[in-house]
């Protein structure tokens, strides 16, 4: 009756060592480092980079526990924080002598002492947010509405470049904040314009007025276009933040939308406020100009000979020479799109460019003149300019045209998003920040830890003392169940917050009203004059459909939280549903292991100890069994 087959034991104890498995590394704590990556696309950090390091820490005396590179930065762990500084300040004297003009970041950071065996599987400690490990908070505002108007603008100069080509006469074209206003006086005209905007221009809608003897046009941006132009905006922006914070070094940054028109920055770990500002508002530009293919730039370009006059030299990504005229063709303003894709012919990943109608038209004039010549396209930050490709002119080109060449797959995608997210799509303002110092987050960690901590221990005495046996079969279960908390936390590699300790505090609470619902059936059970064994097994069953019922609907409440809260309340809500469901499976599953394990061979069960049941007897007075 109360016996487990040996395949559910299995599972129980798979999901044991699991949980084990994956909390573990939270325990292991962190050594200082130093990260080094790169500070410009141009640069690259690779095994060179890595033999620089291992010279300067060496020539300055220093051991490193290990240096390694993981993605597109190097990381040197040491054993104290006195040889972190040190080997801070000998990497940057070695990579970037001239603070003006750094190729590299070399940034202080904190690295999980977890094995790499451990980290082989993905087992990896969950990180901590902005309130427990300190650093810098900021809510940035996106202004839509000048996303809209730039939308809008963009979309103007294409209607008169396309109705010149068509040759549709008209008494003339404004914009009028986000609308287009275009005059006719031929109803000929009129009706061709009307065509060429429901055919070419999908996302404008127009609408027709009088005035006079002139008929107005009124073209606007259909809402479903207008919320794809504010979310391209809003995920343009995000990825130009990214871009820029990889100069801060943060190992974990938090970017994240939230709402519709608002962006969300946490830096863990940054105390300079000023810093992260600089960071977050500067302004990068795009720029295509033509390379100066002339006997003497070639000459310059090969550091034969000086830089002819009316061109500059700048650097292309791979750390080859470019010298290019000083005479800017287009900049990135009149690019409105950039996408990765693949050659239809040669099947070579190309990156397809989209830009205005007056970007197009000179476009047009620039390649046909220089059929065969290469065009640059640099990238301005901070008044520094690099050369992201360099590309040969094939054919004449137009508002769009791509570039291919000799990259791969991760090449084209990197260049489709530097070239989309080179400048923010629409400007944006701070209006929220907060600091928090370390100090601050290593004592919000201790509380926490202290609430969950003595919160286990209340419980796990209350029930002890109240259910005997009974008690310490939950008390196992609970404490199986916070293991198996913070283990799927781990996995998912989730952001631990001070919502998401209140919330493992209260899983811990909630979990146990299982147990307890459990063990008060079964003393109803045994008071109904059941035999142990019956009340065992009639107490689970019975107790299973409310246990049920109620977390569903807590579980409910949770996904509400979820789906429809932001910022630490999406991080309470994720702690609160994950632990629900496995408040489910350790009081329900975990504790009847234990309780058949324990009881389930004994076929002459006579009492079990569950505390005291109180029964009535036959003549109504009380007496209490064991």
């Amino acid at each position: 009756m109360n016996r487990y087959p040996l395949w559910k034991y299995a599972i129980l104890l798979v999901a044991f060592l699991i949980g084990v498995l994956y909390t573990l590394p939270n325990f292991f704590g962190e050594d200082p480092a130093v990260q080094v990556s790169a500070a410009r696309s141009s640069v690259r950090v690779d095994a060179s980079t890595q033999a620089r390091i291992e010279q300067a820490l060496a020539a300055a005396k220093i051991q490193p526990l290990s240096i390694a590179q993981e993605g597109a930065s190097i990381k040197v762990r040491l054993d104290s924080t006195d040889a972190q500084l040190k080997a801070k300040d000998a990497i940057q004297r070695a990579l970037s002598p001239d603070p003006n003009d750094a190729p590299y970041v070399v940034a202080l950071n904190l690295l999980s002492k977890t094995p790499a065996w451990m980290q082989a599987i993905n087992a990896r400690p969950m990180y901590l947010g902005l309130d427990l490990r300190g650093g810098v908070h900021f809510m940035l505002q996106v202004d839509m509405q000048a996303a809209l108007t730039k939308k809008a603008e963009s979309l103007a100069g294409d209607l008169r470049t396309v109705l010149r080509e068509k040759n549709v006469r008209h008494a003339g074209i404004e914009r009028n904040v986000q609308s287009v206003l275009l005059r006719f006086r031929d109803p000929a005209a009129l009706a061709a314009a009307r065509a060429v905007i429901a055919d070419q221009f999908p996302d404008l809608q127009v609408a027709e007025s009088t005035e006079g003897d002139t008929t107005l046009l009124t073209a606007t941006i259909r809402p479903e276009a207008a919320r794809r132009v504010q979310e391209q905006a809003l995920k343009q922006n995000i990825v130009t933040l990214h871009n820029r914070i990889n100069e801060l070094g943060v190992a974990e940054p938090v970017i994240q939308q939230q709402g519709i028109d608002r962006i969300v920055v946490q830096l863990p770990g940054v105390q300079d406020t000023a810093r992260a500002k600089e960071i977050l508002g500067r302004t990068a530009t795009l720029e295509m100009r033509m390379v100066d293919e002339s006997a003497e730039g070639r000459a310059a370009e090969a550091g034969t000979g000086p830089v002819p006059f009316g061109s500059e030299r700048f650097m292309e990504r791979n750390g080859r020479a470019v010298i290019v005229k000083k005479q800017v063709v287009i900049t990135g303003d009149s690019l409105t799109d950039a996408q990765p894709g693949f050659d239809s012919q040669t099947q070579q990943p190309k990156v397809d460019l989209t830009v205005d109608a007056k970007g197009g038209r000179i476009m047009r004039d620039v390649s046909r003149e220089n059929l065969k010549k290469r065009m640059a396209i640099l990238l301005f930050e901070k008044g520094k300019g690099e050369v992201l490709t360099a590309p040969v002119i094939q054919g004449e080109l137009g508002n769009r045209f791509q570039i291919s060449g000799s990259m791969n797959v991760n090449e084209a995608n990197d260049l489709a998003l530097l070239l989309r997210a080179g400048s923010l799509a629409a400007p944006m303002e701070i209006i929220e920040e907060m600091t928090i110092g370390p100090s601050l987050g290593a004592e919000n960690i201790a509380k926490g830890f202290n609430s969950v901590a003595w919160g286990f221990a209340a419980i796990c005495a209350f029930m002890i003392v109240y259910y005997m046996l009974f008690g310490v079969f939950s008390s196992i279960a609970l404490g199986v169940n916070l293991l198996l908390l913070v283990a799927i936390l781990s996995m998912l590699q989730a952001t631990l917050t001070l919502p998401g300790m209140a919330a493992m505090a209260l899983a811990l609470g909630m979990a146990i009203d299982s147990n307890v619902l459990i063990n008060e059936r079964v003393r109803e059970e045994l008071r109904a004059g059941a035999s142990p064994q019956a009340a065992i097994n009639t107490g689970y069953d019975r107790a299973w459909a409310t246990i049920l019922d109620s977390n569903v609907t807590t579980l409910i409440a949770g996904v509400a939280l979820l789906a429809f809260g932001s910022g630490p309340v999406r991080g309470f809500a994720v702690v609160h549903c994950i632990g629900i469901l496995t408040s489910m499976f350790s009081a329900v599953f975990f504790s009847r292991g234990l309780v058949n394990l324990w009881y389930g061979r004994q076929k002459k069960l006579k009492a079990v100890s569950i505390g005291t049941v109180w029964r009535p007897d036959a003549d109504g007075a009380i007496t209490k069994a064991e």
